[in-house]
C-alpha cells in the first residue's frame, strides 16, 4: 500500500471513528478534549461535529492551521501531565477525548500512551470514549466501527 493510500484510509478512519464516537456519547454530559493539536485538522472536526459542547486542546507548541486555532481558554500550552490535572483539579470531565501524542517512534509512543493513561482516566466522565492512535491501559476496550480496519484506530470506555 502506498503512504498516500495509507494516509488516506488512516484518516478515514479517524474520521469515521470520532463521528462513531460522538453519537455514543450523545446522552452523556461532559466536554471534548483534543491531545494532540498538530495541523488542526482533528479540532477543527470535532468543534464541526460537536459545537455544543467545549473542546478543549492540550499541546506542546501552537502551530496549526490558522483557521484551527482554538480559543485561547480551551488551548492548554504545555506538557500533557500538568495539562490534565489542572483540567481534573477545576473538577472538568470529558466525555469524548482524541489521543495523539507522539513522537514517531512506536515503542516510545506506546511507552508514553501507557504512561498518560491514568491521568486521562482521571479527567474522563464515567461511560466517556476515548478515540486513539495508541494503545492506552486501565479502559474497557470497545469494537471499532465496521467501517474501521482492526488495530488502525483504537476505542475504549472510561469507567
Amino acid at each position: 500500500m502506498s503512504r498516500l493510500d495509507s494516509m488516506l484510509r488512516r484518516f478515514t478512519a479517524q474520521r469515521d471513528g470520532l463521528n462513531w464516537a460522538a453519537e455514543q456519547i450523545s446522552t452523556l454530559d461532559g466536554d471534548v478534549l483534543d491531545m494532540g493539536l498538530g495541523n488542526g485538522r482533528t479540532y477543527d472536526h470535532l468543534r464541526e461535529a460537536l459545537p455544543e459542547r467545549r473542546v478543549w486542546v492540550i499541546d506542546r507548541v501552537l502551530q496549526c492551521h490558522p483557521s484551527c486555532v482554538p480559543p485561547k481558554e480551551n488551548f492548554l500550552l504545555g506538557e500533557a501531565e500538568p495539562m490534565m490535572a489542572q483540567l481534573a483539579e477545576q473538577g472538568h470531565k470529558m466525555a469524548l477525548a482524541h489521543y495523539d501524542f507522539g513522537f514517531g517512534v512506536k515503542e516510545e509512543d506506546v511507552a508514553e500512551a501507557a504512561r498518560l493513561s491514568p491521568i486521562i482516566a482521571a479527567v474522563m466522565a464515567p461511560g466517556g470514549i476515548i478515540v486513539s492512535g495508541q494503545p492506552l491501559v486501565g479502559f474497557e476496550p470497545l469494537k471499532a466501527p465496521e467501517s474501521i480496519p482492526p488495530e488502525r484506530y483504537l476505542f475504549y470506555r472510561a469507567a
